[in-house]
């Protein structure tokens, strides 16, 4: 997220929609039981993919497992520090090599099942799944009917954590009142409306919904999205008090509070470091109602979630291994130990009904938000580079004509996106933006019987990029390939650039023409 792009956004695309469709799951997967009857029992070897944060208490409960499974399964797990945020991309450039187990956030979900890089849960196992956790993470692991991985976490929403010294206590449930308190006393409002998670939150308080739909495949064939209408405008104008605001600022990091902020919205995550730099004047409160034609709108928010996910084995008896594995690492035993020794939120119902559970400030915070909040379901990565851009749009608007042409660019582009769904073209990723950043996916266009695209590179640590069709790594166009240009490349050892990035030496507007047979890059300076 906290993305920013000003080029062609029609033409963004993700590597999760991919071309190359890999060979769906067994649809018959009757249940996660010992194959054709065989007994489970024996070791197996299972590569795990968690957060560092999580290492040692991921290697207890899978010794818990092994001691207290009846079916005799020993794993012999070596366990990787890979974050929930980049498990999603590693799988995808390599899903062979990747984690047998995995923990991702749920953004990732469509375009691994896409990948061919989650294995469907048995009947067995998924009636157990939708029975023990919260309906909103089940669907946000749902694709299709059925479901392609384990719920872990529910505890990836937001709120608002506040100084109390500045704002008082009865202004919390006014946006107009908080903006107002941080103009008087010269203090900034850290909401960060150039992302489209945080965005969301206005039209889902004036009652939008935004509800991509994917089929068994992972791809998506559908939106329901009403974002361009009168209840978008109610939005937008909510929006509109606090962009124009010169005490707000793009930002959802609490050190953000050392920097001269009064209100920061975050989530779970930042409490112990909120906790940190404020002390006893650190306030948490849901977030906040804005008024527009005298009528009160409590702003929404997005509920997220990590999930865990198994990857397809040829071994079916270690893939059932690893299933039941998973079914344990995703129990109410284990997510129970994660919230005690980690502070996770839990998606098990009983765990998030338990007082422990209850009494934690940012969860009671999250838990007060819950109401006015919409489970993120699967979304397209291409649709946050659109999303991004409504706040600096609407902080440009003058008058409500320009607020409405806002939401309607906002919707054709969102239109345009199903023009790219299942494309075998190219495109130019560009890593300024993050390697898992749709905002800076270029779409490379025909142009006499060639592939060319025309793209700004701005001023960043690392100008670099490479040309791959769209969905896959597998074949990458990059520096080998540049026959001429070369000089508008900054110097790297080939030791150091292992990944055949095109690495410009300088920000500015390029043109990159690409002959695909000839696997040659021509690359002009403009």
């Amino acid at each position: 997220m906290k993305k920013f792009l000003a080029l062609a956004l029609v033409f963004i695309m993700v590597l999760a929609l991919a071309a190359c469709k890999p060979a769906k799951p067994d649809p018959a997967k009757p249940d996660d039981s010992q194959p054709s009857g065989e007994s489970l029992a024996g070791t197996y070897d299972v590569t795990v993919w968690c957060a560092e944060a999580a290492k040692d208490l991921f290697q207890k409960q899978i010794n818990d497992f092994n001691a207290n499974n009846t079916d005799g399964i020993v794993i012999n797990a070596n366990i990787q520090p890979v974050s929930e945020a980049d498990a999603g991309t590693n799988m995808i450039t390599d899903v062979q090599a990747g984690g047998d187990i995995y923990c991702f956030a749920q953004d990732q979900f469509a375009r691994l099942v896409q990948a061919g890089a989650l294995d469907k849960l048995g009947v067995k196992a998924a009636e157990t799944v939708r029975a023990a956790n919260d309906a909103g993470v089940v669907t946000a692991a749902t694709a299709g009917e059925d479901l392609y991985a384990y719920p872990m976490t529910s505890d990836n929403g937001y709120f608002m954590y506040y100084d109390k010294s500045v704002i008082p206590e009865e202004d919390v449930d006014s946006l107009e009142k908080l903006i107002a308190d941080c103009e008087a006393k010269q203090k900034y409002f850290a909401f960060d409306c150039a992302n489209g998670w945080y965005v969301a939150s206005f039209f889902f308080g004036a009652g939008c919904v935004s509800e991509w739909k994917t089929d068994a495949d992972g791809v998506f064939v559908d939106v329901n999205d009403d974002w361009n209408s009168d209840k978008g405008l109610i939005a937008v104008k909510g929006l509109e008090k606090l962009v124009k605001s010169d005490f707000h600022v793009n930002a959802g990091n609490v050190s953000n509070f050392e920097s001269g902020a009064a209100i920061v919205v975050s989530g779970t995550w930042d409490f112990e470091a909120a906790k940190g730099l404020l002390g006893d004047n650190l306030g948490v409160a849901d977030l906040p109602s804005f008024e527009v034609d005298g009528q009160q709108y409590h702003l929404g928010s997005f509920n997220g979630c990590k999930l865990l996910g198994v990857k397809p084995q040829s071994d079916a008896k270690k893939g059932a291994a690893i299933h039941k594995l998973a079914q344990y690492l995703t129990g109410e035993q284990c997510q129970m130990e994660r919230f005690n020794e980690l502070s996770w939120g839990p998606s098990n119902s009983n765990v998030q009904a338990s007082d422990a559970v209850k009494a934690n400030p940012g969860l009671a915070a999250l838990l007060a938000q819950a109401p006015y909040s919409k489970p993120q379901g699967q979304i397209p990565d291409a649709w946050w580079g659109v999303a991004q851009t409504i706040a600096e749009e609407v902080k440009q608007a003058e008058g409500e004509d320009a607020l409405k042409a806002v939401l309607t660019n906002y919707y054709n582009k969102c239109q345009a996106l199903f023009d790219l769904f299942g494309s075998t073209d190219y495109i130019f990723v560009g890593a300024w933006g993050g390697w898992d950043n749709a905002s800076s996916d270029y779409k490379l266009t025909e142009a006499d019987g060639k592939l060319t695209i025309t793209l700004d590179v701005p001023e960043s640590d690392y100008m670099g990029g490479r040309i791959v069709p769209i969905g896959t790594w597998e074949t990458d166009l990059g520096y080998a390939q540049v026959t001429e240009g070369a000089e508008l490349m900054k110097e790297v050892d080939p030791a150091d650039n292992g990944d055949n990035n095109i690495i410009f030496a300088e920000a500015g507007n390029y043109t990159v023409t690409v002959d695909v047979e000839a696997k040659t890059i021509t690359i002009v300076k403009n």
